[in-house]
């Protein structure tokens, strides 16, 4: 835009361009506020070889031909106008100077449209120009807006009107720029064609919240009641900034949960959600939800919402936290150690929230921690009690999940001191209870006899175990008068353990009491007594049974050195398994009957074949004597 304050610019070409021939030059357009006035500049030429005495002119409107009739708004020679423009138009340059500037007054809006002027010479020198002016009838005052209003950078908004009535002058006031900054008056005139306008110009520096603001200008004329005013809403472009969105979220596990995000900006932003930098929904909209269906515990964590535009982005973050019962923990950590080992165990599990944790041993709690996942677990010394099954518990408001573990604590052999033998009838037998681990091997050991039986040889020795506890039997037939000495030996990779096993028989103990000359005598006895019970029973008989043979129930002999007469096969065999059993251990007389039951074990009878045993025959002859 050009300013002046000198001649126009437009008069200095039309002087410039005098050429002598037909020619005319007003502006193209040309605007007034309705029911003011309107001076249209103009200025014509003709060849310069016409020297007419007198110039005529006239104008017409919306047609620059005669013929049609046109409208006419003002006509030298006889000042006869169109009823529309009577009273409004006259003339206000010098036809002899060529100046065909035209004034209308009273402007309304049916007067808007195209003027065309007729140069007249008389005779036929007569020349209707084709330039034209094209006036624009206005109520509202013109505001202009740079295309692109950006947030933070400065602005110029102008409110131009027009100026070409000489009567009137317009005075500019702006509305609604309160805040926004103090309008000045860069330039009153401005030639644009031959016309004039008032400007005025607002600078500012514009923020989002000014984006949609309206900022109007007025146009007033003094002395007159013409009020005119325009208004323009801003279009402030800003970057986006995010407005709303979830706080932190905690959510049970398998529930709904909707994410919302929604940002400010102008133009409207592209809005993203995001996830460890991976896309999960994105739109250009205001605002976006992200929907979660059936959250587990690995859609925990940080949710991230972008916006951005061509001005800048905006971020922020959103936590996730999704509460579940604890998962089953898991054991790592020592599960084999030596008596006197340090072991450290270690339980640990997952859950929101963190767990009370919680390790028991035979329903006594050993250690526990509260809000934390992980639970540490020191013995610092440990010893067979410490063997056993262990149970590691995590729980929260949400649930309780278990877990069992075995601590083996390997030490070496301990004789319990419940091993002893003990007589019952004829047959002694002898307990070893061995607490070990891993499991031991045992052994009896007959010094008298210069014997060792282990547990592999299962006809006198039966084992079992329970736990760490492993029970040995052993089984001496015949042995009840006067029992050996027995030393029970255990042994495994951490030791070896010997324990002499004290006798507890009732035998032992009469032996004690009566001494050595006792025991003679009540030998003797025994002898005689035998002896009388044999022949008694001979007679008897043969009494009863005059017609014995010897094919039919033999006779039962106590001798060590006889056989039983028509016995079948299986006896025999049975008999030779016996004296095997007496070369082992260095023993002679009949086959016992076992009958002895042991806190540790669970051992059946083993029946003899004979019908008496010599203790038997004792207890009836004592019950013959009694009566």
């Amino acid at each position: 835009m050009i300013f002046l304050t000198t001649l126009p610019l437009f008069w200095i070409m039309i002087a410039a361009s005098r050429g002598g021939h037909w020619g005319a030059w007003m502006p193209s357009s040309i605007s007034a506020f309705e029911g003011t006035c309107v001076s249209i500049p103009c200025r014509f030429d003709f060849p310069d070889e016409l020297r007419p005495a007198i110039v005529h002119g006239v104008w017409y409107f919306n047609s620059p031909y005669p013929k049609n009739y046109p409208p006419v708004v003002f006509k030298s020679r006889t000042q006869v106008v169109h009823e529309s423009f009577q009273g409004r138009s006259r003339l206000l340059g010098d036809l002899g100077l060529r100046n065909c500037t035209l004034l209308l007054s009273n402007l309304s809006p049916e007067l808007g449209g195209k003027y065309y002027f007729r140069g007249d010479l008389g005779g036929y020198n007569q020349y209707t120009f084709s330039e034209h002016s094209v006036l624009d009838i206005i109520n509202t005052p013109n505001i202009v807006v740079p295309p692109e209003v950006v947030a933070g950078t400065e602005v110029e908004v102008s409110c131009m009107v027009p100026d070409n009535c000489p009567e009137l002058r317009p005075e500019l006031s702006w509305l609604g720029h309160d805040g926004l900054g103090e309008p000045t008056v860069l330039g009153r005139l401005r030639e644009d064609e031959g016309t004039w306008v008032q400007v005025s110009l607002l600078h500012f520096v514009p923020t989002r919240e000014a984006n949609g603001h309206r900022l109007g200008c007025q146009a007033s004329f003094p002395n007159t009641t013409l009020q005119f005013e325009g208004y323009a809403s801003l279009d402030v472009k800003y970057p986006p900034v995010i407005v709303e969105m979830n706080s932190s979220v905690e959510a049970i596990e398998g529930s709904h949960v909707s994410l919302l995000c929604g940002a400010d900006s102008n133009p409207l932003p592209l809005l993203t959600w995001m996830r460890d930098g991976t896309v999960l929904q994105e739109a250009v909209a205001e605002s976006l939800f992200l929907e979660l269906e059936e959250v587990t515990p690995g859609e925990d964590g940080i949710y991230a919402c972008l916006a951005e535009n061509a001005y800048g982005q905006d971020n922020r973050t959103v936590g996730l936290s999704v509460m579940y019962a604890p998962w089953k923990p898991t054991v790592n950590g020592t599960v084999v150690a030596v008596e006197g080992e340090t072991v450290s165990i270690l339980c640990s599990t997952q859950s929101n929230p963190d767990p009370i944790l919680t390790i028991f041993k035979e329903k006594q709690i050993l250690a526990t921690v509260i809000y934390e996942s992980e639970l540490q677990l020191e013995l610092p010394a440990v010893t067979p009690e410490d063997d056993g099954e262990y149970w590691c518990v995590a729980e929260n408001q949400y649930g309780q999940r278990a877990t069992a573990f075995n601590l083996s604590v390997e030490f070496a052999p301990v004789i319990l001191l419940e091993s002893h033998c003990a007589a019952a009838r004829d047959t002694v037998q002898c307990l070893c209870v061995v607490k070990s681990n891993p499991e031991p091997s045992v052994a009896f050991e007959l010094p008298s006899r210069n014997v060792t039986v282990n547990e592999t040889e299962r006809e006198f020795v039966y084992s079992e175990r329970s736990g760490l506890l492993l029970t040995s039997i052993l089984t001496l037939r015949g042995q009840a008068q006067a029992p050996p000495r027995v030393i029970c030996t255990s042994r495994n990779l951490y030791g070896t353990k010997s324990l002499e096993l004290p006798f507890q028989g009732a035998h032992r103990l009469m032996w004690a009491k009566i001494g050595p000359v006792g025991a003679v005598v009540a030998f003797a006895i025994l002898i005689a007594i035998v002896c009388y019970i044999t022949q008694t029973r001979r007679k008897k008989n043969v009494t009863e049974s005059p017609s014995f043979s010897a094919g039919n129930n033999p006779p039962v002999l106590f001798s060590s050195d006889s056989r039983i007469s028509g016995a079948p096969e299986k006896y025999e065999k049975s008999e030779r398994r016996l004296g095997l059993e007496r070369r082992l251990l260095g023993l002679r007389g009949e086959r016992p009957e076992l009958d002895l039951s042991f806190p540790h074990s669970d051992l059946g009878k083993r029946p003899t074949k004979d019908s008496y045993t010599l203790t038997e025959e004792l207890a009836e002859y004592a019950e013959i004597r009694v009566k």
